[in-house]
């Protein structure tokens, strides 16, 4: 059962590749998601999915993984209240990706506290 729980660390991190890919295989998709009142939606998608990018290798190969994960966090977080939070009341699908990044921004605060090592920026 250990070794199956153990699988989590690698999982969790590699789940995040479906978004890399989103950000740079749909980049029009994902500028649609940048608010409006930020200029370059094209380069704010590439830059958070090569951000998202550097959060699964650094929690892959666990150097400054405490660090990515945190920020990963934050981003999370910022997409909750910049993007879905005020797009909830327009579809239920915005709704539906507001709770799971809720879901998700609490993942990433335990995968922070209990599985990441590195604790060489924040401890």
């Amino acid at each position: 059962m250990q070794t199956i729980l153990n699988l989590g660390r690698w999982i969790f991190p590699l789940s995040f590749l479906m978004y890399v890919g989103l950000h740079f295989g749909k980049a029009e998709t994902g500028a649609d998601f940048v608010p409006d009142f930020l200029p370059f939606p094209y380069f704010w998608n590439y830059f958070t999915g090569v951000c998202i990018l550097a959060f699964v290798i650094s929690a892959l190969i666990r150097k400054y993984d405490k660090l990515a994960t945190s920020l990963m966090a934050l981003y999370v977080l910022l997409m909750i209240f910049l993007v879905h939070l005020p797009r909830a009341g327009e579809s239920e699908l915005e709704a539906v990706n507001m709770f799971r990044n809720v879901m998700v921004f609490g993942a990433l605060l335990v995968y922070a506290k209990h599985v990441a090592k590195d604790t060489r920026l924040i401890g």
